[in-house]
């Protein structure tokens, strides 16, 4: 019976065991029978877990739960082994221990020699359920860092047994985790065996890039850590790819010190000693290599670039590309109607294509070089080359991009109202992209210029409205009309003056019909006037000298003056504090990290300060430049039905095909309702304003990430605000139904130039 049980204990099934003992002819008592029935449960589970940590340890997809269920095999249940080893050769040896007087070993003897391994053995199953059964969702198997969360919370359970169970296999999963990330932050390279489970993952495409994984990082790793272990990654890999394009050998006394750096660390692993390690070796690499391969000035220069192209920093780039755009639209709208009807398929022949698309950009680029003088500087020609190469306006499959998942700016991209204003410029929605070219996408990433090319589209709309209803006012014969009677001797007849008075008449109708149109279109301008000073010389302009300066390490504090200068209107203790206080940001250099962090913080709040981020303010700015879009086609309208109507009574000439009266009195009642609907358009902005105003929401979302204890961090600087452009809209109560549009009063101030 002895050996059965010994056997049995060791993982192999007993027929003592598992036969039914309940019968009433049993040979054994009820204490031996339940001192069986804990042997039987302790031989079930060595079984149990010898079976499950081998199927774990050759077939799990992590090399964590591998390298645990492997511990679990080779350092727990072998020193159960050789427990029971132990109490068999007590026996042998009559221990007294074991084995009582006349050689009779009780059985109560051998039960409570493993009376300690019961709460383990049943912990080590839980330990192997959750490796096998995964995650609370269905179809997610245990990653490493599930595994590894798991057993840290093990360790507070309150058992000492169970405690020092979890902290060797904390301490053997947290290597074997340890040993993908030295892979990684040493040379750049993904784990050979256990790559999916890797919190680093490789895009599929033709360009090597990475994406971070979330929920595969354990809980002791912070974001901005996160953050640091793909950038380095990803540097290395730079390095590695300039390395072999130069053909010069990497350096390895960065290896070996970072290596030592990794040696440090302790088990279990916390947060603060991990992300030491990491921000020093981040720091490290960039103060030795990446410092040569990303300088600061190339950083300056293509941010530049953003801020002139995207951010509308030159303005006569937005200038030539709007009206390429419209001269593009205008010739294939006169192709349209060359063609015969039988030939026309709807808007087929309107909708542009990529090249055509892309022409329009080349144009534009072609007028700003014939706008370059022979004075302009070098550096404002090196950015217009280095966009020439760069910037790209591509048209888009859907009204918004899909943000790319894994990198810090998606979340920013997902904020941004999906307001269609991409729409706008062309028949077919455009955006204005740009190629990251290496290294330049160790700070910048594509979800950073989808954030760009949606504000792009959002300022370009504006202005783009802005010029179109500027322009109406170049069309004189519109807006002012003045008739001179004809020379004699037709001049001085009876049906001259007759005809002066009818040419007047038709003026003055023509005047009055248009009147409420100007009013209108004349507040339009005003708005978007001072809604695009506002956006772009306050908030956008603000923003960007805030970021400059902290790149550029320019603080604000005025340089100490010398000592006869401060003798008399300076104080002696204010003087000796700004002394003995050191410029902190003086000679401070950033790493790509760092610049791509402050480069997150600047969108966040470039983006909130201009009201992407708000649906109801830009769903009725759409609104209203669709409309400024209708009311200025119907004035060009209008415009050539009376130019048309005019050769008709003037000079005979007769359109058989066209009904010009009937198309005028149409057209100038579609102009009273788009009228209408641009006031009340405006009106809604502004009461949309006021709200923004008083609730005061999504305005400090860009300030609030300064990470404390951080020294040189960049905190956006906070620029604008909504009331200072309502002051600027509130003339005379034009918005709030005050005036009447188009009223009598005042008509006798048009009456004197008709």
């Amino acid at each position: 019976m002895l050996h059965e049980i010994l056997l049995s204990l060791s993982g192999h099934p007993s027929p003592l065991l598992t036969a039914d003992h309940s019968s009433p002819t049993s040979i054994l008592s009820p204490p031996e029978k339940a001192l069986l029935e804990s042997i039987a449960r302790l031989s079930d589970l060595h079984r149990t877990l010898l079976t499950h940590t081998a199927t774990i340890a050759s077939s799990h997809p992590s090399s964590i739960c591998q390298a645990v269920a492997t511990a679990i095999r080779s350092t727990h249940l072998a020193a159960f082994q050789r427990k029971v080893l132990e109490v068999e050769d007590g026996i042998l040896r009559k221990d007294a221990g074991s084995v009582g007087a006349y050689n009779i070993v009780p059985l109560t003897a051998i039960v409570g020699q493993f009376s300690g391994w019961m709460r383990r053995m049943e912990w080590f199953v839980e330990v192997v359920k959750v490796m096998m059964r995964g995650g609370k969702e269905r179809g997610k198997k245990c990653s490493g860092a599930m595994i590894i969360d798991w057993l840290c919370d093990a360790l507070h359970t309150g058992y000492v047994d169970i405690e020092e169970a979890a902290l060797g296999l904390v301490r053997v999963a947290e290597t074997a985790w340890l040993k993908q990330v030295s892979g990684w932050v040493l040379y750049g390279r993904l784990p050979g065996v256990g790559r999916e489970d890797f919190c680093v993952q490789m895009l599929d495409g033709d360009v090597e890039e990475y994406e971070l994984q979330k929920e595969l990082l354990p809980a002791f790793v912070s974001s901005t850590t996160a953050g640091s272990l793909l950038f380095i990654g990803r540097s290395l890999n730079h390095i590695r790819a300039r390395a072999l394009s130069s053909s010069t050998a990497p350096e390895l006394d960065l290896v070996s010190s970072n290596l030592k750096l990794l040696s440090t660390l302790k088990f279990p692993l916390g947060a603060a000693n991990f992300s030491r390690v990491i921000t020093s070796i981040r720091l490290s690499l960039s103060q030795t290599t990446l410092k040569k391969l990303l300088p600061t000035s190339k950083v300056i220069e293509v941010l530049s670039l953003l801020r002139q192209f995207f951010l509308l920093g030159r303005g006569e780039f937005a200038i030539a590309l709007i009206a390429e755009a419209d001269e593009k639209i205008r010739s294939r709208w006169q192709r349209s109607d060359n063609l015969a009807y039988e030939k026309r398929d709807g808007l087929g022949n309107i909708a542009l294509k990529e090249g055509e698309v892309s022409a329009v950009l080349a144009r534009t680029w072609a007028a700003m070089r014939l706008l370059q003088g022979r004075d302009e500087d070098q550096d404002e020609d090196e950015i217009l080359e280095l966009a020439r190469d760069l910037v790209q306006l591509v048209i888009t499959k859907s009204s918004s991009t899909t943000p790319s998942k894994g990198t810090p700016s998606s979340s920013q991209v997902a904020k941004i109202a999906a307001t269609p204003f991409r729409n706008l410029l062309l028949s077919v929605p455009v955006v204005l992209t740009m190629h990251i070219p290496s290294p330049l996408d160790l700070f910048l990433t594509p979800s950073d210029v989808q954030i760009y090319s949606s504000i792009n589209a959002y300022l370009f709309s504006i202005r783009r409205a802005h010029l179109r209803l500027t322009d109406l006012w170049k069309i004189s014969s519109l807006r002012r009309d003045h008739p001179s009677p004809p020379g004699p001797p037709y001049g001085s007849s009876k049906s001259g003056r007759n005809k002066v008075l009818t040419l007047r008449q038709r003026a003055k109708e023509r005047s009055m019909a248009m009147r409420s149109v100007w009013a209108t279109s004349s507040a339009a301008v005003f708005f978007l006037g001072e809604t695009e000073a506002y956006l772009q010389g306050e908030v956008v302009e603000g923003t960007w000298n805030g970021f400059k300066s902290w790149l550029t390490a320019e603080e604000t504090a005025e340089p100490s003056k010398p000592a006869a200068e401060n003798d008399e209107d300076d104080d002696i203790w204010m003087r000796a504090g700004r002394e003995s206080t050191p410029n902190t940001n003086t000679g401070h250099t950033h790493d790509p990290q760092s610049l791509s962090e402050a480069h997150r913080r600047y969108l966040a709040a470039l983006t909130s300060s201009l009201l992407l981020t708000t649906p109801a303010f830009t769903d009725p700015l759409f609104h209203l430049l669709q409309q400024i879009d209708h009311l200025v086609a119907l004035v060009h309208r209008i415009h050539a039905i009376w130019q048309s109507l005019d050769l008709e009574a003037d000079e005979g000439v007769v359109d058989a095909f066209s009904d010009f009266h009937k198309e005028e009195a149409d057209v100038r009642a579609q102009l009273i309702v788009i009228a209408g609907r641009v006031k009340s358009a405006i009106g809604e902005l502004v009461k949309g304003l006021r709200d923004v105003d008083q609730e005061k929401e999504g305005w400090d979302s860009g300030f609030q990430e300064l990470v404390l204890g951080e020294e040189g961090v960049f905190v956006p600087k906070k620029v604008g605000r909504v009331d200072r452009l309502l002051m600027k809209l509130d003339f005379g109560g034009w918005f709030d139904g005050g005036a009447k549009v188009g009223s009598e009063e005042g008509e006798d101030d048009d009456d004197d130039g008709l």
